[in-house]
This record gives C-alpha cells, sequence and structure tokens, in this order.
C-alpha cells in the first residue's frame, strides 16, 4: 500500500473528501430528491422502501465517484488496491456474514429467555428481503470503502495504527449522528463498532472480512426485528418490547444496549488476538 504524494497528509486527504463530497453529494441529493419524489430535507426513516434505495444507492455513487478522482489524481491508486483483493478471501467473507448470523441469533435468543421482548409473528415478504439484502449490501460497501478503506487507511499514515483507529471509529459513529433515537450508548456502540470493522483491515489492509462483517450485523438484525441504527425495515421476526431500557436497546435497536457494548468489546479483543497470533505466524514462516 504505497503513499504517493507524501507531500499531501493523510488528514488532509480526508479534509479534500469531506469538502468535495459536499458539492458532488449535494447535486446527487438534489438529483435523488427529484427522481425519488422526496421533499427536500424529509427523513429517510419516512421514505418509502423503492425511494431509500435511491436515496442510498444515488449516496453511494457521489461517495465513489469523489473517491475514484481522490484516489486516481491524489493517492495514485485504484479502488482495487485499497483493499477489495479478492483473491483468497472467499472464506473472510463466509466468516463474516457467519459471525453476523451468530451474534444476532444469540442477542435475540437472550432477550427473549429474559423476556426483554416478546415474540410476536412471523411476517415472510419475498419483496422486503430483496430490500433489506440491497440496502445493507450498499450501506455496507460504501461505508467500509469510505470509512476504513479511505479514511482509516490515509489516518494511518498522518498519526499511526491506534490513533487511527480511535479517530476513524469517532468518524463512523458520528455519520450516524442524525438516525433517529441516536444518545450515548448509540455513540459507544458505533464507536466500537468502528474499532471492531477496523482491526482487520489494519491487519492486513484488505476490506472483504469488514465488509462481509458490516453486511451481515445489519442485515440479521434487520431480519431479527431489531431496528439498525435507529432505522426501521422489513423484518422477517416480528416482537413486542414492553419498556424500552439499555438492556434491548429501545428506539435504537439491537446497536443501543449493553448487550451489544459486551459482545463487541468480546469481538474487538477476540479480533486482535487472532490476528495477533496470525501475523506473528506469518512472520515466523517467512524467516522459515
Amino acid at each position: 500500500m504505497p503513499y504517493t504524494n507524501t507531500h499531501i497528509k493523510g488528514w488532509l486527504r480526508i479534509i479534500i473528501f469531506v469538502v468535495a463530497y459536499i458539492f458532488v453529494g449535494g447535486f446527487f441529493y438534489f438529483l435523488t430528491a427529484l427522481i425519488a419524489g422526496l421533499e427536500l430535507g424529509i427523513s429517510i426513516e419516512k421514505a418509502s422502501p423503492s425511494q431509500r434505495i435511491i436515496v442510498v444507492f444515488f449516496d453511494a455513487f457521489s461517495v465513489f465517484c469523489v473517491l475514484w478522482v481522490l484516489l486516481k489524481f491524489i493517492d495514485k491508486e485504484t479502488f482495487y488496491e485499497i483493499g477489495l483483493k479478492i483473491t483468497h478471501r472467499l472464506k473472510d467473507v463466509v466468516i463474516g456474514l457467519f459471525i453476523g448470523l451468530i451474534i444476532m441469533s444469540l442477542g435475540f435468543s437472550f432477550l427473549m429467555f429474559t423476556n426483554e421482548i416478546e415474540f410476536q409473528a412471523l411476517n415472510f415478504n419475498f419483496k422486503g428481503l430483496i430490500y433489506i439484502l440491497l440496502l445493507y449490501t450498499l450501506v455496507s460497501f460504501k461505508e467500509e470503502v469510505l470509512v476504513r478503506g479511505y479514511f482509516l487507511k490515509n489516518l494511518m499514515y498522518s498519526f499511526g495504527k491506534p490513533i487511527a483507529l480511535v479517530v476513524s471509529a469517532i468518524v463512523f459513529s458520528f455519520m450516524h449522528g442524525l438516525n433517529p433515537a441516536f444518545d450515548y450508548l448509540g455513540f459507544i456502540n458505533l464507536f466500537l463498532a468502528g474499532v471492531m470493522l477496523g482491526l482487520p483491515y489494519i491487519f492486513n489492509k484488505n476490506l472483504w472480512f469488514p465488509i462481509a462483517l458490516h453486511f451481515s450485523w445489519n442485515f440479521f438484525q434487520s431480519l431479527f426485528g431489531f431496528k439498525v441504527s435507529g432505522l426501521d425495515s422489513y423484518s422477517l421476526i416480528e416482537f413486542d418490547i414492553s419498556e424500552n431500557n439499555i438492556i434491548n436497546g429501545g428506539s435504537f435497536g439491537f446497536e443501543g444496549s449493553i448487550l451489544s457494548i459486551v459482545i463487541q468489546v468480546l469481538m474487538i479483543i477476540s479480533l486482535y488476538l487472532w490476528y495477533s497470533k496470525k501475523t506473528k505466524n506469518e512472520i515466523g514462516i517467512r524467516a522459515v
């Protein structure tokens, strides 16, 4: 992962992206409102599923347009080189998908067992399933390429890995700051999610495990009936919450709960130990 144009600091590249995105993203926002028939300034929560897909698609498109220009003319890299090399990464994708499923299954089961939530019904809807599949594929790919592939990468060049990881996680959390019911627990959860998703990238400079884990976390969170960062979407399982509290996450969903914090801390520790051991083994093999 070469660092070309060293006179342009990593943090400055991020500022350049933000400024460019304000203009490009603003243009696509108006275009999206026109195509989707949305009122300007309307909350994404009030949009229909089709309108929401259009909004997310054009937002992702604007992000990738700005990134393409910066990567080509400033970073001198391609999308492929910032962490999208797929060779020998199928295992990472499968494990990432599996972890998200296991975490949400365990979280749902625990809350059911402790009577924090009460099962109501199953609501299978094929269109709804395709909707969240497309929605969270776009969201996870866009956010991982941007926050981990570009922000974290450039922050590492300027400040080193630990500080870069913390700063990128704070940025990731504040990116969701306008979501409904966002509070201090939501901030902490999303900060920990940023650390959890950023750790693998720090060790192997590849995005496919974070993309897969991010997708499965959101997808299965929605499928099991939770709101995703305060936003509601299609759910296979419908349940009732008798009282919103820090155990069940309330209106913000699973990511607003103490349970989610505990799980993510354990995940961060596990990922750190796993990748540290893996890195040492690889160094030992190369030395032999």
